[in-house]
């Protein structure tokens, strides 16, 4: 998706704390310590206000973002991924234990860290479980993210990843301790793929300021499955000067 952003913004895609090609430090995986990061990063850059565009975690810290930092963020645009407060209740999240199940694995000292530095087999399944019927994972791009976790750090923060929110965030979270939808001032548009757990288990509900968008046929990995159809989404929303 970046070259097409690209042609009319500048944009900035930065690797969160321990992925990508981030530093891994042993510690600091609070969701609002990475969104601090991520403030830190526009304060070095020298940018005032950003439209932004986050998947999964860095959608959950583009939240975190738009509700404590509202000054900073222009638009947010959030990928299959929900807000820090709880759903309404719905019979289909009594199957989120078995879905996230693999939270808790790879949240598990020493075991999370073993099993995300498995190799490409394991990282091509954690991507088909996640996908759309009709996603397709090259060799290639598995190996990608398996290459990385291979890296002892890199294996261990992100399982920090999971077991601070399971451990620490998720209930207070959850029940909205911290924040309520009507908390959410920054125009937002938060797009769910039809065949993820985001949208069939858990359920988004669009709030005062934020708009939900649902692609049929796609699943968790929005960016990679259908590019294009979140551009068609994501653009003119980016653009627009209204609420």
């Amino acid at each position: 998706m970046i070259p097409s952003l690209a042609a009319t913004y500048r944009v900035i895609a930065p690797d969160l704390r321990g992925l990508g090609w981030s530093g891994a430090p042993p510690g600091g995986y609070e969701k609002r310590t990475l969104a601090a990061d991520v403030v830190a990063l526009l304060d070095r850059e020298g940018i005032d206000r950003v439209r932004v565009i986050g998947h999964d975690w860095g959608g959950f810290v583009s939240f975190l973002l738009a509700l404590e930092h509202p000054e900073r963020i222009e638009r947010l645009v959030t990928l299959d991924i929900t807000p820090p407060w709880g759903p309404r209740p719905r019979l289909s999240q009594l199957a989120l234990p078995f879905v996230a199940s693999y939270q808790f694995v790879l949240g598990t000292p020493g075991l999370g860290e073993r099993v995300l530095r498995a190799g490409p087999g394991f990282v091509r399944l954690l991507l088909e479980l996640g996908s759309g019927p009709e996603a397709e994972w090259s060799e290639r791009e598995v190996e990608a993210y398996a290459e990385r976790l291979r890296e002892p750090a890199r294996a261990h923060a992100s399982s920090l990843y999971y077991r601070t929110f399971l451990t620490r965030e998720m209930l207070s979270y959850s029940r909205g301790r911290r924040f309520r939808p009507s908390d959410l001032r920054v125009p937002t548009l938060a797009i769910l793929g039809g065949s993820s757990f985001m949208s069939t288990v858990l359920g988004v509900d669009p709030a005062p300021s934020m708009r939900v968008e649902t692609l049929p046929g796609a699943g968790h990995f929005l960016p990679e499955e259908s590019p294009a159809e979140v551009l068609a989404l994501a653009a003119p929303f980016l653009a627009s000067d209204g609420g």
